[in-house]
């Protein structure tokens, strides 16, 4: 580990070690360290690496400290979505969901230029997969923008 600055989300989960090998067979993460809660099974802090991005998790431990869980299942889920660019969309995808993932946006060509879906985790954590197939031009990611909103409009509309 760096002492340079540096950004990782540090995520909450109801099974930290379930979620550390579900981890490394969906994403390829490499587990630096794990320090467990003293006298349990419960990590108190681990720390990976996802396609050489830092990425450190506990699990929740809130009933230690008489506080509320804040895990996506006890919050109902999750606002925050982790993207993952790869040259090879569909490989990644279908190893996260061999691993117990599930889809929660397919993954297809999107407007924008990406092979793009979103994923949820066992644990209740978005992730987005993305392959650059095509550049686009401003122009027309604003027209596929407006075609796509538009769709969307109408489907929910019926």
């Amino acid at each position: 580990m760096s002492d340079k600055p540096s950004f990782a989300p540090y995520l909450v989960v109801s099974n930290a070690s379930a979620a550390i090998d579900f981890y490394k067979k969906a994403f390829g993460a490499v587990e630096l360290v794990r320090h467990m809660v003293p006298n349990s099974d419960k990590v108190m802090h681990s720390h990976l690496v996802i396609q050489g991005s830092d990425v450190m998790l506990s699990d929740d431990c809130s009933s230690f400290m008489a506080m509320k869980s804040e895990t996506p299942e006890a919050l109902g889920g999750s606002p925050v979505t982790f993207h993952l660019h790869t040259d090879d969309a569909d490989a990644l995808w279908a190893k996260a969901v061999a691993a117990g993932a599930t889809e929660k946006t397919p993954l297809m060509d999107q407007f924008w230029g990406d092979r793009y879906g979103q994923l949820r985790d066992p644990f209740g954590h978005y992730w987005s997969i993305g392959q650059t197939i095509n550049k686009p031009t401003e122009a027309e990611i604003e027209e596929g923008a407006k075609k796509g909103f538009e769709r969307a409009k109408e489907v929910l509309a019926r």
